[in-house]
């Protein structure tokens, strides 16, 4: 969902002021995004809801601290993926799943083309919970929230040249796992 920044700015100064449709306004912006970057870190939704709750009341009680040189959402999607990585921490559940076979050549470059829109739905979000966080997390806000390289290296704190590494390393392991998948189900 596309806001603009003035508006943005309004909502901003709103939520400072203590009002609560601003708050109202944030959570319904970006509360889908929040778990699914959220998700793609910590590959369990109820974990995942509850460090985009966190997230959230972070934001909130931090939002004085906003200085505004960079979108709301570059600056909140850092809360979140630094309070998903602080969840891992804490509990020691980083899973980083491997796929020993993730750089072989796939004859079929577009692997999801024949696929309906539910099965590549659930494919790519399969593969995002098998994918290690890093990867998976600069693929969604590349991908999906069309975040730039600058913003993603803001938003994760690596430099341009690990993210374009993470996004090629992502790209051939979303394949190889999404061609795995259409392998069992053949």
């Amino acid at each position: 969902m596309a806001n603009s920044p003035s508006t943005e700015s309004f909502y901003i100064k709103q939520l400072i002021a203590g009002e609560e449709s601003a708050y109202r306004y944030f959570i319904r912006t970006y509360e889908d995004m929040a778990f699914t970057l959220a998700v793609s870190i910590v590959k369990d939704d109820f974990v995942a809801e509850e460090v985009a709750q966190d997230a959230f009341i972070k934001a909130f009680n931090g939002i004085a601290s906003f200085s505004q040189q960079s979108a709301f959402k570059t600056w909140f999607y850092r809360i979140i993926v630094n309070e998903a990585f602080m969840r891992l921490k804490k509990e020691k559940k980083q899973q980083l799943v491997y796929c020993e076979d993730y750089e072989m050549d796939i004859a079929d470059t577009d692997s999801l083309n024949n696929l309906q829109e539910s099965e590549r739905f659930e494919m790519i979000n399969f593969a995002f919970k098998l994918m290690p966080p890093n990867e998976a997390i600069a693929l969604r806000l590349f991908y999906l929230e069309e975040s730039s390289i600058k913003d993603i290296c803001i938003i994760t704190g690596y430099t341009e040249a690990n993210i374009k590494v993470l996004l090629h390393r992502g790209r051939k392991r979303m394949q190889s796992i999404i061609e795995q998948q259409k392998k069992q189900k053949a």
